[in-house]
């Protein structure tokens, strides 16, 4: 019997008057799996993450979650159907604590008394926050701390504990690993294979080819609202998708052109741009050899010499 998937769009399209954002969509993502949607600035990826997440409503096409059609009402009634996003601005506000900002919007779930005597029970919700980011691999020695005082990939492990602990079956992470560090982007990393491991679908929007080869199993790429195709981690290699991505022709063109402007300047005898820039380069290496040479003759010196 075949596995149904968590979430199959089929054909979406998104016209804002007569500018076409999105145009016969298609993709589909299963339990345990990362799939990474690829494509340049423009391509449409944002758009899709808001119909995806119910904030804009498709003019054709559908979703299907789990075998059946839906159609979202609003970002609510997306992350009740159990598609939770995590946005590139993060949607946290600084000064809160890491509690507050794990149950934010969600302070019913850690609700205690009735009538006037309900109020929120900051005791179980700070257990709750400590306990959920161990389980991703944070150790958060105090969950009281403003979660502005965290780096940004543990801000974005915050949001993913969040949106795992609240039931989401599927996470859409947009561009997570944008503007963090080499470091900070694998710790990102890491996490999305662990909700993978936990059995989630994982929707991971990105424009860097290497962050997602890293965790993808699947990559869709898109191209000014259109799907350019949908391939397996086996079936492409990772210089395709960039070249898919990027434009290829657009690059070769770029390749043939600076070519011809190196043979110009050569034919005038005169030195390229790049071969000076390259001149430079070296020059400026060679003289950073020189000075670690001379500190390191004047170390030596210095250990030399009686004291």
């Amino acid at each position: 019997m075949a596995t149904v998937p968590l979430i199959d769009v089929r054909d979406i399209s998104k016209h804002f008057g007569s500018v076409i954002a999105l145009n016969g969509v298609s993709m589909v993502v299963g339990a345990a799996e990362v799939h990474c949607l690829l494509g340049d600035n423009g391509a449409g990826k944002s758009t899709l993450i808001k119909t995806l997440s119910g904030v804009y409503t498709p003019s054709a096409g559908e979703i299907v979650m789990e075998g059946k059609p839906v159609v979202f009402h609003g970002p609510r009634d997306a992350l009740d159907h159990g598609i939770a996003t995590v946005y590139q601005d993060l949607a946290m506000i600084p000064l809160m604590s890491i509690t507050r900002n794990f149950f934010m919007g969600r302070e019913i779930a850690a609700i205690k008394g009735k009538g006037v005597t309900e109020r929120f029970d900051i005791k179980r919700a700070n257990t709750v926050a400590k306990e959920e980011m161990a389980k991703i691999g944070i150790d958060v020695r105090d969950p009281t701390q403003a979660v502005g005082t965290l780096s940004g990939g543990e801000r974005q492990c915050v949001a993913i504990a969040r949106a795992v602990y609240f039931g989401a079956k599927v996470l859409i992470l947009d561009e997570p690993t944008s503007a963090l560090g080499v470091k900070q982007a694998s710790v990102v990393l890491r996490y999305v294979a662990q909700a993978r491991a936990r059995r989630l679908g994982v929707i991971f929007i990105t424009h860097n080819v290497h962050h997602a080869w890293a965790v993808g199993d699947k990559f869709t790429v898109l191209n000014r609202g259109r799907t350019l195709g949908t391939f397996a981690k086996g079936e492409i290699a990772r210089e395709e998708l960039l070249n898919m991505m990027a434009g290829g022709k657009e690059l070769e063109e770029l390749g043939t052109e600076l070519e011809e402007f190196a043979r110009a300047d050569a034919a005038k005898g005169r030195e390229s741009p790049l071969e000076a820039g390259a001149a430079a380069e070296r020059a400026m290496a060679e003289a950073l050899r020189e000075e670690v040479a001379d500190d390191q003759r004047f170390a030596a010196q210095e250990r030399d010499r009686p004291h």
